[in-house]
């Protein structure tokens, strides 16, 4: 049997397991679930561990599949493109300030936020949106340039 046809029955299972417990959780009811710990044990509980099964899972083959490319590829490419999403993540830490957000709600409902959460939290936002503008350019440059030259 083929490493491919064995991830395919995983997954399935997963996602069979995964349907299973969703059927659950939404037929108990969201206030049942809020009212009662023995219920959120018992519905919520399973649901997670699947989730964090396949984290795990994921995690794992993305680490070995890295590590397997840096070896048989060109490592002075891969080094290029993980320095230039630690400049990315550090030009969003430097341009994020810990004093944008209003703290006062999250701290009256009993949260610990401070301004550093507060200045991770930004660093998250500023590299999300640097990410998704460069994705959505090399989309739109790499459907201009077939487009072209058709």
């Amino acid at each position: 049997m083929s490493l491919h046809k064995i991830f395919k029955y995983i997954a399935l299972a997963l996602g069979v397991i995964g349907a299973i417990l969703l059927a659950r959780v939404i037929i108990t009811g969201d206030t049942t679930i809020e009212e009662s710990a023995d219920v959120q044990s018992s519905v919520v509980d399973p649901f997670m561990y699947v989730s964090y099964i396949v984290l795990a899972v994921v995690i794992g083959l993305v680490l070995v599949f890295v590590i397997k490319g840096l070896f048989s590829g060109d490592i002075k490419k891969t080094l290029i493109s993980v320095g230039l999403f630690l400049a990315v993540f550090a030009l969003g830490y430097v341009l994020s300030s810990g004093d944008n957000l209003n703290l006062e709600p999250f701290i009256k409902k009993g949260q610990d936020v401070t301004e550093s959460t507060s200045k991770w939290v930004g660093t998250g936002l500023i590299v999300f949106y640097v990410l998704a503008a460069a994705a959505i350019l090399s989309m739109v440059f790499s459907g201009a340039k077939k487009a072209i030259s058709r």
